[in-house]
């Protein structure tokens, strides 16, 4: 295997892994356990209001997303979506955990770890062994790539937190 094929081959694993997680969460979001339904309330609870609104938000942009990456199609933009949602899931519900996924609530190693691979899918692309080479859409690679990923990922997440998150902070009960 060439140098070039070793490149284009790390990059279709990478995209491809991340896009079937992303695929997996999304339908897992809709039709798993308490279904869309469940996935709202969830939401709401973690403060994002309306919870069934930001539920079906996140589920597409996980499904949407992660097709994407599987294509290698705009790959920066669906690197943005993953970003976006996984940096929603760190801020809301992750972060307060700790590092380690294992703790109790789950820590924030997993969806930081998506963000981080998101963002430099942006820049790297999808690779010559993608839908974004064979349509010729590599121009926006690079520079171009990393600032709609992370750029748009990131002020995608902050714009949507801004405007809907409201987590309930009142103080519990003293004994």
């Amino acid at each position: 295997m060439s140098d070039i094929d070793s490149v284009n081959f790390g990059l279709l694993i990478l995209r491809s892994w991340i896009g079937v997680v992303m695929l997996a969460h999304g339908i897992r979001h809709i039709f798993g356990g308490g279904k869309i339904e469940g996935t709202g309330k969830w939401f709401e609870s973690l403060g994002m209001k309306p919870g069934i609104l930001h539920a079906w938000l996140a589920s597409l942009t996980e499904i949407g997303a992660g097709t994407l990456l599987i294509l290698g199609l705009l790959t920066p933009l669906a690197a943005a979506g993953v970003v976006g949602t996984m940096l929603v899931a760190f801020i809301t519900n992750h972060f307060k955990n700790g590092f380690f996924i294992f703790y109790k609530g789950e820590g924030y190693e997993y969806v930081m770890t998506l963000t981080i691979a998101a963002i430099a899918l942006g820049p790297l692309g999808a690779g010559e062994w993608s839908l974004d080479n064979a349509l010729d859409l590599q121009d926006w690679w690079g520079a171009t790539g990393l600032v709609i990923s992370a750029g748009a990922g990131i002020g995608g997440a902050l714009s949507l937190l801004t405007g809907f998150w409201r987590p309930d902070r009142t103080p519990p009960p003293t004994a």
